[in-house]
């Protein structure tokens, strides 16, 4: 069992997404997510992924969308810290991610379908690592950062955007 990072290990700014992983197998858990999203997100319509809660906000198929690239950068990051890569590593502008994704252009099936495609990947790195790769230490967005915390943050970050799925554009 991947046990949770310290204080150290992370950024404070990321401590509501590793707060959020509940003590488990977190492979398990991200295993878990794919098939939770898919029969949960699967049935909804276009128009309900079209759906904006608010004026300026993301839609429910951009939401999916950056939670997809965000796991890939931070999925990168993670290979390049558990291989022992101390290269600073930069942030990212999510907004501008999300603007150039054009995800409301593809269908929600097409998202979640990049979803599990990312996150099948995901779990085949975190899979292979072995506990001097897990407490490998690096610099991401600024900040000193295990790849123990990004496997976590994936996780995290995950749940964090889910939940804003199910209470305001599922919920409505």
């Amino acid at each position: 069992m991947l046990e949770k990072p310290q204080a150290g290990e992370y950024a404070v700014h990321f401590e509501p997404y590793i707060q959020k992983v509940p003590e488990d197998n977190l492979p398990s858990l991200l295993e878990k997510q794919v098939d939770e999203v898919i029969q949960r997100l699967g049935q909804i319509t276009e128009e309900q992924g079209s759906y904006r809660y608010a004026e300026g906000k993301w839609s429910l198929k951009e939401v999916l969308g950056h939670i997809s690239d965000t796991e890939r950068i931070m999925s990168y990051r993670l290979l390049r810290i558990a291989r022992g890569d101390t290269t600073p590593l930069p942030g990212f502008e999510e907004n501008l991610f999300v603007s150039h994704a054009h995800a409301d252009r593809q269908t929600v099936n097409a998202l979640l379908q990049d979803f599990a495609a990312v996150r099948i990947a995901t779990l085949s790195l975190i899979r292979q690592l072995d506990d001097e790769a897990w407490a490998r230490i690096g610099t991401f967005s600024d900040h000193p950062g295990s790849a123990r915390a990004l496997a976590y943050i994936i996780a995290g970050h995950s749940i964090h955007h889910f939940d804003i799925i199910e209470e305001r554009y599922l919920r409505r």
